[in-house]
């Protein structure tokens, strides 16, 4: 295919994949107001549901305006050269084709992370700060921009010198061998995340002595789950949603709760919401969630061993000649209809997992508190009660709340 073709096939697909999401997301507000659902009578009121559609729809608004500006952004640089113009501008100054490459991804990422700060910041201190969930102050906003600046030159840019070198080295060949060197990095920071990186943003304290660590325990115990490790995370100080979640595997698992969830839950809520998170555990699926995604990892490697040197895709954004870091960009347009049909297939695997690890706390724990649990959840975080089936299909890594508390109150 010569380079005018893939120009035409690059546009193509990205005019595609943004016309299909932003169809699904006017679908999904589009959805009606609902009526309050019997088991919710309690939990909610008509003035909490159109708060929660106002949510929704100043989410969409936002959602089309950066979807646009970014997409007609990206179509601009296609059809003006300006990824080859880059290339041809840091030739002058650089002529070893690694410095060259990390040199070209550092500037594009500069310069996109410039685009996005006043979108981020708007959604950070007017969306989020209008509907109550914003707790960030300016000053943690900057300190995390600065730390995540750091941990992209750090991490980042050294997964991306190995790439890169071993492409040069190799040749085709290198995605087996940076798919091996992908798996041992997925595996340590799922081991040594909450010990190294996630402190460098928030702080972890161990759950202190009382009702709750008692009753954990002695349900971790009922269910023969050794558990040594659980901690609190400040995560009040950014936002005022509840989460929870594990971490690592065997001796190196932690139990991770937001202090935002022990203030709005009971004990009871909060061991039922544990029996959940051990109900993954215990089903595996965290080992299913890290395979699968090590699998796309190896064919998203393998495919773009295919493209990696040819000079019709650099020709296509611009270039003047085969420059390696073009058509890791090209690639990464092109990829974006697999992706999304394997993001599809992820999330249906976690709606099952979801709907396992709930019936696996019902059965060992007790079904309602959870139900309570995901009531508060959903109406203190204005999720949506009525998404569109569609939208929920291709984006919904969780079940609809409707949908978990038929089978838990069942």
């Amino acid at each position: 295919m010569d380079a005018d073709w893939i120009t035409y096939l690059l546009v193509g697909v990205l005019s595609l994949s943004f016309i299909f999401e932003k169809f699904l997301s006017f679908l999904n507000i589009r959805q009606p107001i609902p009526a309050i659902p019997t088991s919710l009578l309690e939990y909610i009121s008509m003035d909490k549901i159109a708060e929660s559609k106002s949510y929704q729809q100043a989410n969409f608004k936002f959602g089309l305006v950066t979807g646009t500006f970014t997409f007609l952004i990206t179509l601009a640089l296609i059809y003006l050269g300006f990824f080859g113009l880059i290339d041809s501008w840091l030739r002058e100054i650089v002529s070893d084709p690694i410095s060259l490459s990390i040199l070209y991804f550092g500037v594009i990422f500069i310069g996109s992370d410039i685009l996005s700060i006043p979108f981020d910041y708007y959604q950070t201190f007017v969306i989020e700060e209008k509907f109550g969930f914003n707790k960030s102050s300016l000053k943690t906003y900057i300190s995390d921009k600065v730390k995540g600046y750091l941990l992209s030159i750090l991490i980042g840019g050294g997964l991306l010198f190995v790439l890169l070198w071993l492409i040069h080295q190799i040749g085709k060949d290198f995605w087996w061998q940076f798919w091996i060197i992908s798996i041992i990095f997925m595996v340590s920071v799922n081991l040594f995340y909450t010990a190294w990186i996630l402190p460098l943003f928030n702080k972890l304290t161990p759950l202190e002595e009382g009702e709750l660590k008692s009753k954990i325990f002695a349900y971790a115990q009922s269910v023969n789950f050794p558990l040594n490790n659980i901690f609190v995370i400040d995560g009040s100080k950014r936002s005022s949603k509840a989460n929870a979640f594990f971490s690592g595997f065997g001796k190196r698992k932690k139990v991770v709760l937001y202090d935002t969830l022990i203030e709005q839950h009971t004990p009871d809520e909060l061991v039922a919401v544990l029996a959940h998170e051990i109900g993954h555990y215990k089903k595996k699926h965290i080992i299913w969630g890290m395979s699968t995604s090590i699998l796309q990892v190896g064919l998203l490697l393998f495919i773009l061993s295919e493209f990696i040197f040819s000079t019709n895709m650099s020709l296509a954004l611009g270039g003047t000649e085969m420059a390696i870091h073009l058509n890791i960009i090209g690639f990464t347009m092109l990829f974006s209809p697999i992706s999304m049909v394997l993001g599809i297939g992820m999330n249906m695997l976690s709606r099952k997992h979801e709907f396992e690890a709930d019936h696996y706390a019902k059965t060992t724990y007790d079904g309602q508190p959870l139900a309570e649990a995901l009531k508060t959840l959903s109406v203190n975080s204005l999720s949506n009660l009525n998404p569109h089936p569609w939208y929920v299909f291709v984006n919904y890594s969780h079940p609809p709340l409707m949908e978990r508390l038929q089978r838990l109150e069942n």
